[in-house]
């Protein structure tokens, strides 16, 4: 009788965001079941202006302010005031320049301000989704306002994780996220990836990547994994829903479940 309204859905998750990045959103809602809330809030980033321009590479003293307080921290407690299960932190090069033990440091300080909603974070959730389809050699393709700096620190990122990284590389694409299209992303990954890489990781949650994922996973035959891809599926984990119903966005979303012991202290 009546039109769905929007208002009955298992869970509800919340999106820390850049302030005029429209990224994350676009691609969480695109993948996410209709029975799941998504809910974002704004947080002021250095290196973009109004509408969403950025320069053609980022510098890294925003990205890392990014992850400081005040801004983020402010956000996080005003969308933990919204009956959320989890919150994520749609951002990816600020855990490049400061570290895993630093992002980690940032999602205690996080889920504190939270009130304790479990909050999880790109990079992290990436580390776990590598681990959870049995890669260990991933080559990085970042995006292209990712300077050679910003990636080779990605790249340290994921060694000191315990990953061999046979290639990484910022995409030789037209720098800007509006000028990012899903054919030409396909093709450069598809043609640069390595023989010896048993993954694909993708950086940038601006980075439009999500509806290339299972195009690429049929070329080249293993695993793709991207920052939305990766966020939705740890936030859902997170709030102890499942992921095997979202299709079409790669095999990650059809793995099975771990038994709660096995889980993340931020997925219990």
């Amino acid at each position: 009788m009546w039109r769905n309204d929007g208002w009955d859905v298992r869970v509800r998750l919340g999106v820390l965001t850049p302030h005029a990045d429209v990224g994350p959103e676009s691609e969480l809602r695109a993948m996410a079941p209709a029975d799941v809330g998504l809910h974002a809030a704004r947080v002021p980033f250095g290196a973009m202006r109004s509408g969403g321009g950025m320069d053609e590479t980022i510098p890294l003293a925003p990205v890392r302010a990014f992850a400081e307080p005040p801004y983020v921290d402010e956000a996080a407690e005003r969308l933990a005031a919204a009956p959320l299960n989890a919150m994520g932190f749609a951002f990816t090069s600020s855990a490049y320049v400061i570290g895993a033990a630093a992002e980690e440091a940032m999602l205690e300080r996080l889920r504190t301000r939270a009130g304790g909603i479990p909050v999880v974070a790109t990079c992290a959730a990436t580390v776990e989704a590598l681990h959870a389809v049995g890669a260990t050699r991933p080559a990085l393709i970042d995006p292209p306002w990712f300077d050679a700096e910003l990636n080779a620190l990605g790249r340290r990122y994921y060694q000191d994780a315990g990953f061999e990284v046979p290639f990484s590389a910022p995409c030789a694409l037209p720098s800007g996220q509006t000028l990012v299209q899903p054919a030409e992303l396909y093709e450069w990954v598809s043609t640069h990836v390595p023989d010896d890489a048993d993954a694909v990781v993708l950086g940038g949650n601006g980075l439009r990547a999500v509806g290339v994922i299972e195009r690429l996973e049929l070329r080249l035959g293993r695993p793709v994994l991207t920052p939305n891809q990766v966020l939705l599926w740890a936030m859902l984990r997170a709030a102890g829903t499942s992921t095997d119903d979202i299709t079409g966005y790669g095999r990650l979303f059809s793995l099975p479940e771990p038994p709660p012991h096995e889980r993340p202290a931020s997925a219990r």
